[in-house]
């Protein structure tokens, strides 16, 4: 069967196909533990659930708006006002569904044939190929372990060519968990700003920041100059909504009716009982993100010290989110010698799934996801250790 040609620029997700290997291995009856994939253990929050029964039982099943019901574009232009002092009005405001689909109707609203994209790597899986997928062409900006993952403006302007359209940032990382400071992240808008490149800011773990490390963003940024960022918000990590599938784009009004357009002939609106327990998250109490936090800050420091205990292995200590992203190529071999390889035999010996670097842009390196049960995570590092410091000696 013949199929697009645009298919041959992307590639398959390496997380399902971690996924998939571990599930077969399950099916042979193997015990595996899964560090691989970006979810939260914790439970979605009781009022937030009951906030979804509700809407149900108020009968909320119907069509809404495609950029999302009033009251749920006004919570989440109240958002940046509520953390930042930013001020953001509704018609700045699209919901789409989850993260991921905001950045594709971002990307597919902004790029135009040839336009390049500006990607930090290491990258999210999915910004090179979104970027293809709307006819764009990834330039990716490598940032180094040794620099803490983070990149500077003078990184930007060697990368940088009349074509640049858009620079997509991302604070604090996925996979690296590292995190820019607010001077930091201001002197990358001050540099975009002078050479005209938009910027979008992918803020979906802003809230997970470890102390003493504070939250950063570019709403103040995208207040005085809003043709010129859009950001990106999700309830995914924070609230620990993973399926229920909520993002949202805080941009210009003319880009949100841009958006508004590529959304109305894709998906529609987000599903209508999840916009009323998106208000209720965004509204209410905030406390159960504290609570969260402190579990992966503990879970962080115990996943590093172990991580670091391994000679031969480096990995810069992350500031947010929920993962590691240790350098591990002094483990490298014949038999394994790149990211891809190295987890294939972690999972068949050790029975535990991480995602190669390979697919985020770092070959060097293995993401690991710490937001599991302490337990968990102290099992599944002491099997990982034990099959490499076996192979290193």
């Amino acid at each position: 069967m013949n199929t697009a040609a645009r298919l041959a620029r992307i590639q398959p997700s390496a997380t399902l196909a971690v996924n998939a290997k571990a599930q077969e291995l399950k099916a042979q009856g193997r015990q595996i533990i899964s560090l691989a994939v970006g979810e939260p253990d914790f439970p979605t929050p009781p009022h937030v659930v009951a906030a979804v029964k509700a809407a149900l039982d108020a009968g909320h099943t119907r069509y809404t708006p495609v950029p999302g019901i009033p009251a749920l574009r006004q919570a989440v232009a109240a958002l940046y006002g509520r953390f930042y002092g930013a001020k953001a009005e509704s018609a700045n405001v699209i919901v789409s569904n989850g993260g991921k689909q905001v950045l594709y109707n971002l990307l597919m609203a902004l790029l135009n044939p040839g336009d390049q994209v500006l990607i930090p790597g290491p990258y999210w899986v999915s910004y090179p190929d979104m970027t293809l997928l709307a006819d764009g062409e990834p330039v990716i900006v490598p940032a180094s372990a040794e620099k803490g993952f983070l990149l500077d403006p003078e990184d930007l302007e060697r990368a940088w060519t009349p074509k640049a359209k858009v620079l997509i940032l991302n604070t604090p990382s996925n996979p690296t968990g590292c995190h820019y400071s607010q001077e930091r992240l201001d002197a990358l808008a001050d540099w975009a700003e002078k050479r005209g490149v938009f910027v979008i800011s992918d803020e979906v773990y802003d809230r997970l920041v470890y102390a003493p490390a504070k939250p950063s963003t570019l709403a103040r940024r995208f207040e005085a100059k809003p043709e010129s960022y859009a950001l990106v918000g999700a309830l995914s990590k924070s609230f620990c909504m993973t399926g229920w599938r909520l993002g949202w784009a805080l941009a210009h009004p003319d880009l949100v009716k841009a958006m508004n357009k590529i959304q109305g002939q894709s998906t529609s609106n987000v599903c209508s009982f999840v916009q009323h327990a998106a208000v209720a998250a965004l509204e209410g109490p905030w406390d159960v993100v504290e609570e969260m936090k402190v579990s992966f800050q503990r879970r962080r420091d115990l996943a590093l010290a172990t991580i670091r205990s391994w000679p031969g292995a480096s990995c810069p200590k992350p500031d947010g989110a929920f993962y590691l992203f240790p350098v591990l190529d002094a483990f490298y071999d014949a038999e394994a010698p790149n990211s891809a390889a190295l987890c294939t035999r972690i999972l068949e010996k050790a029975g535990v799934a991480l995602v190669p670097g390979s697919a985020f842009g770092d070959d060097r390196c293995i993401r690991f996801s710490y937001a599991v049960a302490d337990e968990t995570l102290k099992a599944a590092l002491d099997q990982v250790g034990r099959v490499l410091l076996k192979k290193s000696k």
